[in-house]
């Protein structure tokens, strides 16, 4: 007992070991050498095909009774390796979990045994044998035959430590996964958060359907676009900022009830909420308007929660937050007058706004208008109070240019974001349905761009033209679906939820 103490803790202090570069670089070497070795033996593992693959770990050691005793095939990553001489244990890690390996000398070919001796941590390989549980209690398998099916070439980071650096994580994510399981858990979360939208939608007699991706004009959202050439048309094309152009147009083609979820590219900054690349969610239901989409929102969210975190209480970091209430809804005025103390009811010209900003060191450029300096007052006091869902109504028509004015309130128009935590969650319209409207709106647009917004809109005529056959009132709505994800993953970083998130190239 003394000796298998002495033994693992020796192991231990190995698997803790922090490598030189001088000592990964010879390991590595090391590796290869074997590799060469088996290839000249005829047993290049890179020559195997397939691994007929009988159960996984957690199968395994879920439901034990039904596999004790049982002769099943697994097939996964060695990560651990404990033992020496005559037996062994190892820890072979699949896409499920982890499960123990058990090897003694006396069950396999002397030489199979001491090839298994001579495997190394990361190697890839198919293991036969029979299921049991050991005399500490530990459900493992009993090796009868194996087959390595891929060399590891480098040295893992020690499993202890882990992988730590970011940037190396997210370089190289497939290291990042091997090495750390709480990152594929976030990713198989993400799975679900995308496949449970699909189904909430799917109940609601939702199609979904794709839009391109290369544009003539990139509309639909306040942002700069990437542009790229196609060489076949000998035109320059730029990269879709949002999905609302093309789905609209499917409403005026009658199909009423429309999503895409699909990639879209703005050439902006980069930091813990936004990545150049990201994945945006959009849907359009005709016969309804931004009341409804609120409806849909709040129910969706919920159904979320309860769907893939099990409650509708989240922790994010310090704060629990609550989808089992309904959500509060402010308009953007109330909101400012809540946090600011200002009411922008009561002013009424640009030039009263500007001298509110100037008051309150609200930085504004020239061309800005009453509904701009609202806009900014709104980000500078109100969003970081907005912790629990709260959907913000009714914002200015200046920054709206697709959205349907509000009956009554001169200046406004039936859009809604939602706040959670901060964070702009989603964008709603009561969509503009009038092309003499929209019109006018792409004009406006088309002058702030001239004036030097590089965000702005510009006039899409074949937009305009399907406008114009009739489009039924309709509301449509925006998620980001890679920030809706760190929200019930409790992932701090947009990066923590990107597989491969945009960096900057190294050299």
């Amino acid at each position: 007992m003394a000796e298998e103490q002495q033994n693992k803790k020796k192991w231990q202090q190995e698997a803790e070991k922090e490598l030189s570069t001088e000592e990964i670089q010879e390991q590595t070497l090391n590796r290869i050498n074997k590799l060469n070795e088996l290839k000249a033996k005829g047993k290049d593992p890179y020559e195997e095909l397939t691994y007929d693959v009988t159960a996984h770990s957690t199968d395994i050691t879920g439901d034990f009774e039904k596999y004790d005793g049982q002769t099943v095939r697994v097939a996964g990553r060695l990560m651990s390796k404990r033992g020496m001489g005559k037996v062994s244990f190892c820890d072979l890690h699949d896409r499920l979990g982890k499960i123990q390996i058990f090897t003694k000398i006396d069950a396999l070919p002397e030489e199979d045994y001491k090839a298994w001796q001579n495997l190394d941590i990361g190697d890839i390989v198919g293991v036969e044998g029979t299921v049991f549980r050991t005399q500490r209690g530990e459900i493992s398998i009993q090796t009868s035959s194996y087959v390595l099916l891929s060399k590891c070439l480098h040295p893992l980071p020690n499993k202890y430590q882990g992988l730590k650096d970011p940037d190396m994580r997210y370089r190289q994510r497939y290291l990042d996964l091997i090495m750390n399981p709480q990152v594929k858990d976030t990713f198989e979360k993400r799975s679900r958060i995308i496949k449970e939208i699909r189904n909430f939608l799917d109940a609601r007699d939702f199609m979904e359907v794709e839009t391109p991706l290369l544009v003539s004009n990139a509309g639909g959202a306040a942002a700069r676009p990437f542009e790229t050439h196609y060489n076949a048309l000998d035109e320059d094309v730029k990269l879709r900022i949002s999905l609302e152009l093309y789905l609209k147009r499917l409403i005026v083609g009658g199909m009423e009830r429309v999503y895409e979820i699909g990639r879209v590219f703005r050439n902006e900054g980069v930091d813990t909420r936004h990545n150049p690349e990201f994945t945006l969610m959009e849907l359009y239901q005709a016969y309804t308007d931004y009341n409804g989409m609120m409806e849909l929102t709040e129910s969706m969210f919920r159904y979320l929660a309860e769907k893939v975190c099990g409650t509708t209480l989240i922790k994010y970091g310090d704060l629990e937050i609550d989808f089992g209430k309904p959500f509060e809804r402010l308009t953007m005025n109330d909101a400012i007058k809540k946090y600011a103390g200002i009411d922008f009811d009561e002013v009424k010209s640009d030039e009263e706004a500007k001298a509110l900003a100037k008051e309150h060191h609200i930085e504004f450029e020239d061309r800005h208008t009453k509904g701009d300096i609202v806009n900014l007052f709104f980000e500078e006091y109100c969003e970081k109070n907005l912790l629990q869902p709260t959907f913000i109504m009714d914002h200015p028509i200046e920054i709206s240019p697709l959205t349907k004015k509000k009956k009554g309130a001169p200046g406004k128009v039936e859009r809604f974001e939602l706040f959670i935590n901060t964070w702009e969650m989603c964008n709603a319209y009561s969509e503009l349905n009038d092309p003499i409207d929209q019109r006018e709106r792409f004009k406006a647009q088309d002058a702030a761009f001239e004036a030097g917004d590089e965000e702005a809109n510009h006039t899409d005529e074949d937009f305009l033209n399907a406008l114009e056959y009739g489009m039924p009132p309709t509301g449509g709505i925006g998620y980001g679906i890679d920030r809706l994800v760190m929200l019930l993953t409790d992932s701090p970083s947009i990066r923590d939820v990107l597989l491969f998130p945009t960096l900057k190239s190294i050299g």
